[in-house]
């Protein structure tokens, strides 16, 4: 009887827990049993694993019972990643590997029949993991993956990752003495060219619109535009992108390990471009297309958006239920999914963007600037029933609401080209450097705590805001939105404290549905 012990990675969440690869040759009836709390996607293993070793020229035990468990037995393991540690484990409790070699790396890779390594999803995840892993103070080991996702896990710095292409070379990479060929080094995908998006300067008009984009940018504050067809919603959520400095090499790794937990593209897990994301779902996207979901749990688009902005068009559209889901992630940051057999939590610390009409028709508010026959003709009740989709807890948590208004189309044609996103974006980079250095992250981000402590106020400052608080009603948390609202306005004018100024511009950012 023999046994021996191969490292590996499973993939819970966003998480890449641990797991020994227990293989064991022992005497008795031939057969494969594969233990620990297996997916089938991993039970399937059996065959893929007897084929690969066959056609790469290695003798499978046909006459030895075969047994796999996969430690811990009560982790949950899915899909094809155990393929490559499994075919490892077997060679090795047949003595023809170094054992000390194969203790020193971990191993992830689905086989092909003939051999060949594939690329496994959550390279990125995986690699990011053995790094904390390493920090903590675990023995730091070598990752080898499939080559594809080899170059992928080779992103994160201060990792030793090696790639193959073929069950053969790993093997020959383990062999004991002087015989093993050692695998090179994987090196990373270069980095893309980022591609420049649309300016603002192609907005015309909308002073006040732009302004609040020039401030959620600055402070990284949620917002929602509100106004009829054609005035140019959507133009300014595509260009708030460009005003947002680029990310972080951390915010970068996660964003790009977030995609590959849906994917194998080595394109969609490039984090060296260091671009935020955009998402824009439909708004027939469900509930859990939003938050993520499914069996194994996926990530929705919240965090699929993680660093970046969610797009999010036709508001009023989307189903109640996905609406309501985004009330938690956009205080925490996070989501966590619950389900009857496991749980999964995933990063989702978005920025969100809203854009609706004001009623069905979307002429609600228009005034002369509408032409001829197109006034609205909703009744209050309709316009009450459309607005009321958003409830108030949601609008609660959407620090800035602007009202977009309708132009005429004379003074359209006849307004110049406004300011290019490159000016912009240096003020709101100026103002969100300023937060960074007082309180280490954008003012959108602070809790109660913190906005007592940073979000100092003139004796003027506070009297005015708590009058309009208690005139207005607000709740505890939107007088806070606004404090951090009026912070970020003092930062772009590079103010130490917030003035009346700045509490009077939070006020006006904070305007309810026209209906």
């Amino acid at each position: 009887m023999s046994l021996a012990t191969v490292n590996s990675r499973a993939l819970v969440g966003f998480e890449a827990p641990p797991v020994h690869v227990e293989v064991q040759l022992a005497n008795g009836l031939p057969s494969f049993a594969l233990v620990g709390l297996a997916d089938t996607e991993v039970k399937e293993a059996r065959e893929r694993v007897r084929a690969a070793l066959q056609q790469s020229g290695f003798a499978f035990p046909h006459n030895q019972r075969v047994t796999v468990n996969l430690a811990p037995a009560d982790l949950p393991k899915e899909s094809g990643r155990f393929d490559l540690p499994i075919a490892l484990g077997i060679l090795a409790a047949s003595g023809l590997l170094d054992t000390a070699r194969l203790a020193e790396a971990e191993f992830a890779g689905e086989l092909s029949l003939a051999g060949e390594l594939r690329p496994v999803r959550g390279a990125l995840a995986l690699a990011l993991a053995a790094r904390r892993a390493a920090t903590t103070g675990a023995p730091a080991r070598q990752l080898v993956l499939p080559c594809a996702s080899a170059r992928i896990a080779a992103q994160v710095p201060g990792l030793d990752v090696r790639g193959a292409h073929t069950l053969a070379e790993v093997v020959a990479a383990l062999l004991p003495g002087e015989a093993a060929v050692p695998l090179p080094p994987a090196r990373p995908w270069p980095a893309a060219a980022a591609e420049p998006g649309p300016d603002l300067r192609d907005v015309k008009g909308q002073a006040g619109a732009k302004r609040a984009l020039e401030i959620a940018a600055a402070g990284a504050h949620s917002l929602l535009l509100v106004g009829p067809p054609g005035t140019g919603k959507s133009m300014l959520a595509q260009r708030l992108p460009g005003l947002l400095p680029p990310l972080d090499e951390d915010e970068a790794l996660a964003a790009a390990a977030l995609r590959g937990l849906c994917s194998t593209d080595a394109a969609a897990q490039t984090a060296a471009g260091r671009q935020r994301p955009l998402r824009s779902p439909h708004h027939t996207a469900s509930a859990v297309a939003l938050v993520g979901g499914g069996s194994p749990p996926r990530p929705g688009e919240i965090s699929l958006a993680h660093g970046g902005l969610l797009f999010l068009d036709e508001t009023p559209e989307f189903p109640r239920a996905a609406l309501e889901a985004l009330r938690e992630p956009l205080e925490t940051g996070r989501i966590t999914i619950s389900r009857a057999a496991r749980q999964a939590s995933f990063p989702a610390r978005f920025q969100l963007v809203a854009a609706m009409n004001p009623c069905p028709c979307g002429w609600l508010g228009a005034g002369s600037a509408a032409a001829a026959g197109r006034s609205c003709r909703c009744t209050p009740d309709a316009v009450a029933r459309y607005q009321g989709k958003l409830s108030g807890p949601l609008l609660d948590r959407i620090d800035l609401q602007v009202e977009v208004l309708a132009a005429r189309p004379a003074d359209l044609l006849a307004a110049p080209a406004g300011e290019p996103s490159a000016v912009v974006a240096a003020r709101a980079a100026a103002a969100r450097d300023r937060a960074l250095q007082r309180q280490g992250q954008p003012n959108g981000h602070l809790g109660p705590a913190e906005i007592d402590e940073h979000c100092q106020m003139d004796a003027s400052a506070a009297a005015f805001l708590r009058q309009a608080a208690d005139r207005l009603g607000w709740s505890g948390r939107r007088l806070h939105r606004v404090m951090k609202v009026a912070r970020t306005i003092a930062d772009l004018a590079d103010a130490p404290n917030v003035g009346v100024g700045a509490v009077a511009e939070a006020l006006q950012l904070q305007r309810v549905l026209p209906g």
